[in-house]
């Protein structure tokens, strides 16, 4: 036969009698007050009294296979920050550096990088432009009622997908 265990919540300590006839039963017993379990629950954290409950760590992300429209969200808000980057770092590089634009793009010519290297740096600055703003039509859309079946979700998200490549190319091209 298991041993089995129960807990008493007592304010006043067990009497003499009481304890001994269950510790003669056979039983284990854990005596606590109100004032120590209450102690006991204030002191501990969120994944100490998760642990002690028995309760399972949530697996958040890692149990979930990414969708299409997981992936596209984190693209459009990835794109946001990316846009914001560049505009910083343009504005920024505009106070610090002299003369006009047309004198830093000759100066950016005079160092003969590669046609390979220019490609992709524009691809690179044109696809967060492209992507965020086509996408940004899609939730305008979504905004007014449009396209919100599943079926409609995922052609729209394709269809993004391939408006915002072809564009990033044309640009990247130019």
């Amino acid at each position: 036969m298991a041993s089995q265990c129960i807990r008493i919540f007592t304010q006043k300590p067990l009497s003499g009698y009481l304890h001994r006839g269950i510790l003669a039963s056979g039983l284990k017993v854990t005596v606590a007050s109100a004032s120590n379990v209450a102690a006991q629950k204030d002191s501990e954290d969120f994944d100490t009294k998760n642990a002690r409950l028995g309760r399972p760590q949530s697996p958040h992300l890692t149990i979930y296979r990414p969708q299409l429209t997981t992936i596209l969200s984190l693209t459009h808000r990835a794109t946001g920050m990316a846009l914001g980057g560049i505009v910083t770092v343009w504005g920024i590089g505009g106070l610090f550096t002299s003369g006009h634009f047309s004198e830093n793009l000759a100066a950016v010519e005079s160092m003969h990088l590669s046609p390979a290297l220019l490609l992709a740096v524009k691809a690179t600055l044109a696809f967060p432009l492209c992507y965020h703003y086509i996408n940004g039509i899609r939730h305008l859309a979504w905004d007014m009622g449009k396209f919100l079946t599943i079926k409609e979700v995922y052609l729209t998200g394709y269809s993004v997908l391939a408006v915002s490549v072809i564009l990033t190319a044309f640009l990247a091209s130019l």
